[in-house]
């Protein structure tokens, strides 16, 4: 699988950011992805994920607050994740990760990565 992440992004407390992810010569194995992200100091920590039926999970400090969806190119070689995220603190500051996973659960401290090609990240900063 290849992951191609949206690049680094700053914004003030309170205000909202989309990221994107694309994920490409998928294995069928890859079609179930999920949102990863590590601060300084802290571990990664699953924060989002969405399955083939467009069913979607959060972890409960993002609740209300990230969106995750999911576009399929025609062709049906590419998927596009979207994670539209609003209200943002500093806490939401890291290095945030598109990777397939094994299964998308409203747990997510158990989302297993599916593939060890993991993208860039995404470095988001919440700061004024």
């Amino acid at each position: 699988v290849q992951l191609v992440e949206s690049g680094t992004a700053l914004v003030e407390p309170g205000g909202s950011l989309r990221l994107s992810c694309t994920a490409s010569q998928l294995d069928p194995g890859d079609r179930v992805i999920g949102y990863f992200r590590q601060a300084p100091g802290k571990e990664r920590e699953g924060v989002s994920c969405v399955n083939e039926r467009q069913i979607t999970y959060y972890q409960d400090s993002v609740k209300g607050r990230f969106t995750i969806s999911r576009d399929v190119s025609v062709d049906d070689t590419k998927i596009t994740i979207y994670l539209q995220m609003n209200k943002l603190n500093s806490e939401d500051s890291g290095l945030y990760y598109c990777v397939p996973v094994r299964y998308c659960t409203p747990y997510l401290s158990k989302l297993i990565p599916a593939t060890d090609d993991w993208g860039q990240g995404t470095q988001v900063t919440v700061s004024s």
